[in-house]
């Protein structure tokens, strides 16, 4: 077929050589723009135009290497010939095109010595554009086809072209802006040198300082990050796992109460949990007013440190951990735990036998998502921290604070980087290379099991607790919006919502969005609806490539998949800032940096979700597809994408739900044109209209409820063929157990 042959691709990066504007168009790309060939204006030529009548030299490198191309993209001649050609083309294609981005800027030549062998360059060039991302796109597909031709990756184009898809992504959108930030290590910090200014930053007492164990001072904020997150990483997977089998092994009655509970942290800006936590356990809260008035104790201010931070954070991430688990405990067959009561074991010992080493993959997911994202929480420790610090907020002070040292900033990142790859190499070795395959090609219909007494009762004791608490926090965050002046005056209103949400008529009879929250809802909205998907192909691409291939590098592509996830979201933002500021991707104040942002910053959780599912398929259902003489493409679409249904909707809500609610990685990166909501809300309560924000929050909770519904009905759920039990009591599950 011509559309997955090489010769199509070698037509998309023709179009985007020889006809479409090369460089980004303030306006867009019209047909007028095409028509004209760009006129007299040579940043809306194509690349061909603009050697040709501009005598911009340095895109012929790029033409010929297109004609070179082109042999290869034909499909006679050997397979061997034709796939050296494409590889030597292709490489070069995408080094012409990135050796003409990096030399030329919007001052002319990038670089002295460029001048010093070409001479003086009176002109100057912007970021690349539709054309310039459609050559670079053929040339990259190009070179995937050389090496599938080659025999690597087992002669397969749409493997090949996956992972070149995915690497490509890496460097441009994680490598690349991270490795910019890092590169403020070396920068010199006052009267010192390149070196003293490297080592007076490593070893910096405020980073590894053990003044707490024998005094009452403050650790340094490595010791108070690595405990905070180990800590909240294992409570939030203790509770995620709770909650996960209340929901699918119980016969609880408010099992979808509890499930819609469960995310609700998650679909929730930020600071509104450390505004309920401080309402609830403030010096002026709810508990230590009780406190007060009844036992006379003074309770202070507790949660204003570790013990804050804490709780704030196993509340945010809980429901990461659910997320990624509940597909898992769903997906293990019942028939396993069939044959091990058939072979007389109790229901605790099929428990603590087969359904837990099973889940390992999906709790070890989990904890490593959640010890990451403790890792980059920004929000929590800015607001519940007081002089507990640790490396997130630690960079942002380092970035905004009066001295401004990037450098420092880009130390503490690289430490942060180095727990994170910790993290992930003991992932790695705790899950081992043992099976957990559950689901096979046979026919699965047996029951599931319902839970032990003993873990049945532990589940309810860890989890209604922790749902009772999250009710009342949420409650008496929220009900600020409904309230006047918090504090102060008590009379119940509409007026923050109205002032947000209003509604008028025109004279015309046209209905008129006037309240003032609409403009960054709807950008937001927009914004989001494109990223999710966007992640969730991406991340759910990258976990079938990384669980079921296997080809050099494939271990360091599932660490950087990790990158933007370990670094916390003010530094990626200062780093999209520096990267995409000036050419060749010049694309800050667009929405492209928004949506770039949000996807790359999300995609870890799809790639752990979809690691945590695939590695409960067996390979030989996608391999019996491809048997039957069904393509890569048609086994992945048919068979495997529906048996990742949970995986699917927990990527979809996390992509959404964090586009919607991010703070401190965009925060930097808004623009008047493209504001988002959560910015919105936060310079509202710098103002102090606290009213107004809680109303605003309320209003995002609903919005995304309604959204979590949706993907939930869109995706559908994953049918696996099992029977079905009928509800059991709670006595006869206890009599069985």
């Amino acid at each position: 077929m011509f559309f997955g042959s090489s010769l199509f691709f070698w037509v998309i990066a023709a179009l985007g050589t020889l006809i479409l504007p090369w460089h980004m168009q303030q306006d867009g790309v019209s047909l007028a723009t095409l028509m004209a060939l760009g006129g007299d204006d040579a940043e809306a030529a194509s690349a061909l135009w603009q050697a040709l009548y501009f005598g911009r030299f340095w895109f012929w490198p790029i033409i010929a290497v297109l004609c070179l191309a082109l042999p290869g993209a034909l499909p006679f001649g050997s397979a061997a010939l034709r796939g050296r050609s494409l590889i030597i083309a292709g490489g070069l294609g995408l080094c012409a095109i990135i050796a003409q981005g990096l030399a030329i800027g919007i001052q002319g030549w990038s670089a002295p010595w460029l001048g010093a062998i070409f001479g003086d360059l009176e002109d100057r060039q912007f970021g690349i554009g539709l054309g310039g991302v459609l050559a670079s796109f053929g040339f990259l597909i190009l070179l995937t086809d050389g090496f599938a031709l080659r025999g690597y990756f087992k002669g397969d184009r749409f493997i090949a072209g996956a992972v070149g898809v995915l690497v490509a992504s890496i460097v441009v959108f994680t490598a690349w802006p991270v490795a910019t930030i890092l590169g403020q290590i070396f920068t010199p910090q006052g009267d010192l040198g390149i070196g003293e200014s490297f080592w007076a930053r490593v070893v910096d007492r405020k980073i590894w300082g053990l003044g707490c164990v024998t005094s009452t001072v403050n650790c340094g904020v490595f010791w108070n990050t690595l405990v905070l997150a180990t800590s909240t990483a294992t409570a939030a997977t203790l509770l995620g796992l709770c909650f996960a089998l209340i929901v699918t092994r119980t016969s609880f009655p408010a099992r979808r109460a509890l499930r819609l509970l469960t995310v609700l942290p998650i679909i929730t800006p930020p600071f509104v949990i450390g505004l309920g936590l401080i309402l609830i356990f403030g010096r002026s809260g709810v508990v230590n007013q009780l406190a007060d008035s009844l036992f006379g104790l003074q309770l202070g201010r507790w949660i204003y440190g570790y013990d804050g931070v804490l709780l704030a954070q196993v509340f945010s991430f809980t429901p990461t951990a659910f997320l990624v688990l509940i597909g898992v405990v769903e997906g293990i067959s019942p028939a396993m735990e069939e044959a091990s009561q058939t072979l007389r074991a109790s229901r605790m010992r099929t428990f603590r036998a087969v359904s837990l080493p099973l889940m390992l993959p999906g709790i070890a997911n989990a904890w490593l998502v959640v010890f990451v994202e403790s890792l980059a929480d920004f929000g929590n420790p800015i607001v519940l921290g007081g002089s507990f610090g640790v490396l997130s907020t630690e960079i942002f002070f380092a970035v905004v604070g009066a001295q401004q040292d990037f450098g420092r900033a880009a130390v503490l990142a690289g430490i942060m980087l180095l727990i994170a790859l910790c993290a992930f190499i003991i992932q790695r070795v705790v899950i081992g290379s043992r099976s957990y395959v559950s689901m096979t090609g046979k026919g699965d219909v047996g029951l599931p099991t319902q839970l032990p007494a003993p873990i049945r009762r532990i589940a309810y004791a860890v989890a209604l607790p922790w749902a009772f608490l999250t009710i009342t926090v949420y409650s008496m965050a929220l009900a600020g919006g409904f309230v006047r002046v918090w504090g102060r005056d008590w009379t119940p209103t509409l007026s923050h919502f109205q002032r947000a949400f209003a509604l008028e008529w025109t004279s015309s009879g046209a209905l008129m969005f006037s309240g003032g929250a609409w403009h960054s809802l709807f950008t937001t909205i927009k914004l989001a609806a494109i990223a999710a998907p966007i992640t969730a192909g991406l991340g759910l691409l990258a976990a079938w490539v990384l669980s079921r291939q296997r080809f050099v590098g494939r271990t360091a592509l599932e660490f950087a998949l990790m990158l933007t996830f370990a670094v916390p979201g003010t530094v990626i933002g200062v780093a999209y800032i520096l990267t995409y500021n000036i050419p060749p991707l010049e694309i800050t104040g667009t929405a492209i940096i928004l949506v770039a942002c949000f996807v790359f910053r999300n995609l870890p959780v799809g790639v752990r979700s979809g690691l945590a599912a695939m590695s409960q398929l067996d390979k030989s259902l996608d391999e019996a597809a491809i048997t039957l003489r069904a393509s890569t493409f048609r086994s992945l679409r048919t068979v495997v994408l529906p048996l990742l249904k949970p995986a699917i909707v927990t990527t979809l809500i996390y992509a959404f739900v964090r586009a919607m609610t991010t703070v401190s990685a965009v925060i930097f990166l808004v623009s008047a044109q493209y504001e988002m909501a959560t910015v919105f809300i936060i310079n509202r309560v710098i103002n102090g209209d606290y009213g107004l924000a809680i109303a605003y929050c309320s209003a995002l909770i609903v919005l995304m409820m309604a959204a979590i519904g949706l993907i939930n009905l869109l995706v559908g759920q994953r049918r696996l063929g099992r029977r079905q039990a009928a509800p059991a009591s709670a006595e006869t599950m206890g009599s069985r157990a």
